[in-house]
């Protein structure tokens, strides 16, 4: 009887776990359609694109085939922008590093006691989201003209001559990458340093170790995921960027990037085979450099 009762009560569970499996389907469904309408779709309508060839009777046009020599193409046409991209990435990256984890470690943890000034530093970091990124970039685009105050007074000291600007310079570029991408590296180490617990880092000074040693020990290790974060959030767009390297704003045509020769075949050559393998080959590259990244860092649960 006890057996029967057992098996009985355990048929009437069976149905409960599979009414709850069938409901994590169901909300899964909205996630998965998404997915595949806006993501899997265009990849596969880029892959497609990246291998046709011309067709032989239309000037301009193209057509289904697998001319798998485009790629060959587009890296030996475009092998020095891809290259200045990486570099410009990461020279970004390491330049928001750089002042983004004092910022948040201030915001952080050294403004941790008042609340209120630590809000207002927070949405100062916020606030550049509020304005454009082309009018942010364009405004520094006349800063750094020959007519703006920069180039004034490093003409005025003697570093620029006459008429020259900084517009148009690897610094330019950089710099405007590293502006705009700053807040991508704040927030996620302000989001891990804010929940630090405080009384790790006095242990650390009752244990005599040097405020340097004690960064190296506690602080970094226990940000080390919003570090991560922050220079996946950022290296990741600046390295596809097409703003601050073009010519209307901070560029100048040996600063070209990989986004500016993508955007150019789409746009203007209108050789849509060339931009969609450049395409599929910066999102490989900085799928294997982020997969080994992070595989190297110890922090395999952010993928």
């Amino acid at each position: 009887m006890a057996f029967t009762a057992f098996s009985s009560s355990t048929a009437a569970a069976e149905p409960v776990v599979r009414r709850k499996s069938r409901v994590a389907l169901f909300l899964l469904l909205p996630g998965i359609f998404y997915l595949i309408l806006f993501f899997v779709t265009p990849l596969i309508s880029l892959i497609i694109t990246s291998l046709q060839a011309p067709d032989p009777l239309l000037f301009g046009q193209f057509v289904n085939a697998f001319n798998w020599q485009n790629y060959v193409t587009v890296i030996e046409t475009y092998g020095e922008q891809a290259v200045r991209s990486a570099g410009y990435a990461a020279l970004a990256t390491f330049f928001a590093l750089l002042i983004g984890f004092p910022l948040a470690y201030f915001i952080g943890i050294t403004l941790r006691p008042y609340p209120l000034l630590q809000s207002l530093a927070l949405v100062l970091v916020i606030a550049p989201f509020f304005i454009s990124f082309l009018l942010r970039t364009l405004a520094w685009k006349q800063i750094f003209s020959t007519e703006g105050p920069v180039s004034g007074i490093l003409s005025s000291i003697g570093i620029l001559g006459p008429g020259e600007s900084i517009t148009g310079t690897t610094f330019s570029v950089v710099f405007g990458l590293t502006y705009n991408f700053i807040p991508f590296m704040t927030l996620p180490i302000y989001a891990t340093l804010v929940s630090l617990d405080l009384r790790l880092l006095e242990a650390g000074n009752d244990l005599y170790g040097s405020p340097a040693t004690t960064f190296r020990t506690v602080t970094l290790p226990l940000s080390a995921a919003g570090v991560m974060s922050g220079t996946l959030l950022t290296f990741i767009p600046a390295a596809g960027d097409y703003i601050n390297a073009s010519r209307e704003f901070l560029g100048s045509a040996d600063t070209t990037m990989i986004g500016n020769v993508i955007e150019t075949n789409f746009l203007v050559l209108q050789n849509f085979p060339a931009a969609a393998a450049l395409s599929l080959l910066l999102m490989g590259f900085i799928l294997v450099l982020v997969a080994v990244y992070v595989k190297r860092s110890g922090t395999e649960e952010l993928l």
